[in-house]
């Protein structure tokens, strides 16, 4: 085990309607972890959700990605998504995924995962684990994986918007529950007939005859 690495989990996409949820995880020793503070390294949600933010995440990830001992992701497809979502697992599935980058990553003294009812459960197989509310404040590598997870999110949806561009305009609203989304969505449906394949079909959308979700686990 090399004492000196934290290794920081955190999430991007677990609320939005459509795309994928991408789960992340940066080990990082003090010297980086100093050096990437200085460049501005934070949560990624202090940036906010314009195309300024969105390529200032990408730039941090790029530093993060250059200066980590380790980086790892883990995306979360929207059938995954639903499955989960559809018998109250969603945490399940987050811890499943962690799970995964943990064992990937570097063997680190320690591991600092953000979100502390989400977590905690896996301090029984990782002891050396520590969950917190707002764990970018309690290490660096939380921030460093808020970064990468929302700056591969961003990327996967821009991908989603440029499908749809020529057909429906910009897709704005980034996904997230919210007029735009919901404005976009309903012309879909009104053209198609059924949600598009990247929307969450567990999602309280509007008129959705689907159950909604079970209550979380």
């Amino acid at each position: 085990m090399t004492a000196s690495l934290v290794l920081g989990i955190d999430e991007a996409g677990r609320g939005p309607a459509l795309g994928p949820m991408v789960l992340a995880a940066v080990a990082l020793d003090r010297k980086a972890a100093g050096l990437l503070a200085t460049q501005g390294v934070r949560d990624s949600k202090a940036f906010g959700s314009s195309a300024r933010a969105r390529r200032t995440r990408a730039i941090l990830k790029k530093s993060v990605e250059e200066l980590a001992s380790w980086v790892g992701l883990e995306v979360c497809n929207v059938e995954t998504i639903d499955e989960h979502v559809s018998r109250g697992a969603l945490n399940l599935l987050e811890r499943e995924r962690t799970v995964r980058l943990i064992e990937r990553a570097p063997a680190c003294g320690r591991i600092v995962a953000d979100g502390r009812s989400l977590f905690s459960p896996l301090v029984a197989r990782y002891p050396h684990l520590e969950a917190h509310d707002r764990g970018e404040s309690v290490h660096l590598a939380v921030a460093a994986a808020s970064i990468c997870a929302k700056a591969y999110r961003d990327a996967l949806f821009d991908q989603i918007a440029r499908r749809y561009e020529t057909d429906f305009g910009p897709l704005r609203g980034g996904g997230y529950v919210n007029r735009l989304t919901h404005a976009f969505v309903a012309e879909y449906v009104r053209r198609h007939g059924h949600l598009p394949p990247e929307a969450r079909a567990t999602w309280p959308w509007p008129g959705n005859p689907l159950p909604a979700p079970r209550r979380e686990l």
